[in-house]
């Protein structure tokens, strides 16, 4: 799961709309922003093997640390409570929002990846394995992210069409890891994946956070 996270991040803006959006792309996102230099400090683990999935040439066969079941609630808590922490939200629900958007991701991946995720340490890993359907693991990214960007956006689509072409952009990305060539290793995996990462949030902060007006959906 790639671009389809960020389809929780457009949905949840609608239910707190005093959140960024910068801020939800990186919540959703925040377990792979810390597998990321996890993998490139040899704190967990991940080979290049093309094939172990239809649409996904990663073997992600250690990382306990992030994308656990136990250790994405505990970063789920985490990112709530530096919200609350550094945003001062009036309302407690904004904080919750973000906490939940960290989960989504665990939820997410679940649905997609082969059974490489532990519910504790690196022990009882599960996984539904879509990325083993790419037709309908690519659907289903292109579902959430445009099915969360109308529910964002409504009544408001024709002020926004910067940000729906962004959306074009991000899924045409979503297709060349789907169909493109493997990674060259796995740091330049991790590597790239944070970088993208990073210019997603300026990009959105950009489209629509500099913008907004606080407590506009």
């Amino acid at each position: 799961m790639f671009v389809g996270h960020y389809g929780v991040s457009f949905a949840t803006k609608r239910v707190a709309p005093t959140v960024p959006l910068w801020v939800l792309f990186l919540a959703v996102q925040l377990l792979d922003i810390l597998w990321a230099p996890c993998v490139l400090l040899g704190i967990e683990k991940v080979r290049i093997v093309p094939g172990i999935t239809a649409s996904n040439p990663l073997d992600l066969y250690y990382m306990p640390y992030t994308h656990s079941l136990v250790a994405a609630l505990v970063w789920s808590c985490v990112g709530g409570f530096t919200y609350q922490f550094l945003a001062r939200p009036a309302r407690q629900q904004a904080s919750a929002v973000v906490g939940f958007a960290v989960f989504s991701h665990w939820i997410l991946d679940f649905v997609v990846h082969r059974p490489d995720l532990p519910m504790y340490d690196n022990s009882a890993k599960v996984g539904l394995g879509l990325w083993n359907a790419p037709a309908l693991a690519f659907g289903l990214e292109a579902a959430l992210l445009f099915g969360g960007i109308w529910l964002c956006l409504q009544g408001r689509l024709a002020r926004s069409l910067g940000t729906l072409a962004f959306g074009v952009l991000m899924l045409a990305i979503q297709g060349y890891f789907f169909f493109g060539p493997p990674p060259a290793s796995d740091r330049a995996a991790a590597s790239t994946a944070l970088i993208a990462y990073a210019i997603f949030a300026i990009a959105i902060w950009w489209l629509q956070d500099r913008r907004a007006v606080p407590g506009a959906a």
